[in-house]
């Protein structure tokens, strides 16, 4: 015979059913954040899994990992809405510092000439040599820095020094 056992119950403080509450029919709200408070106050009301998922269009899987994670973070103090954010990420650190960053920014909206470069506008190459030459860097590519500088919006070609 297989038993299944149910899941703990929440249960809500005043200042969280209200926080909760805001959230879920906040017209700001991120629309996932909304959802992920809605899921908690249905729990916290007694309503299965199956009834959530079906009332709110989501999968079982989604109210059982956000029944979870409501559960998990119980003992930590933090915000309402802090814990039905994205659990942080694994993956490699950033490459570069936001000092760094910085720095490829300022070169990039300066006057080549001040740099010594015999060129009328920076490039992506001559940018990842400066960055370099100033041992802003260690190393860099060029496709790096044209994507850093996309990402930023920075179009060097286009700046009046």
């Amino acid at each position: 015979m297989i038993t299944c056992s149910l899941p703990s119950p929440i249960h809500l403080s005043e200042e969280q059913q209200a926080d909760l509450n805001k959230l879920a029919n906040g017209h700001k709200t991120a629309y996932i954040i909304g959802l992920r408070a809605s899921i908690v106050l249905l729990i916290a009301k007694g309503k299965s899994h199956r009834k959530i998922a079906h009332e709110l269009n989501v999968s079982r899987d989604m109210v059982r990992k956000w029944h979870h994670r409501w559960l998990d973070s119980s003992d930590r103090d933090e915000k309402t809405a802090k814990r039905l954010e994205d659990a942080e990420r694994s993956g490699a650190p950033a490459t570069f510092s936001p000092e760094q960053l910085t720095h490829l920014y300022a070169i990039a909206c300066e006057d080549p000439e001040k740099s010594d470069r015999p060129i009328s506008q920076w490039t992506a190459r001559e940018l990842a040599d400066e960055l370099m030459k100033r041992e802003i860097l260690t190393s860099i590519s060029v496709r790096h820095t044209g994507r850093l500088l996309k990402e930023a919006d920075i179009k060097p070609h286009q700046s009046r020094y």
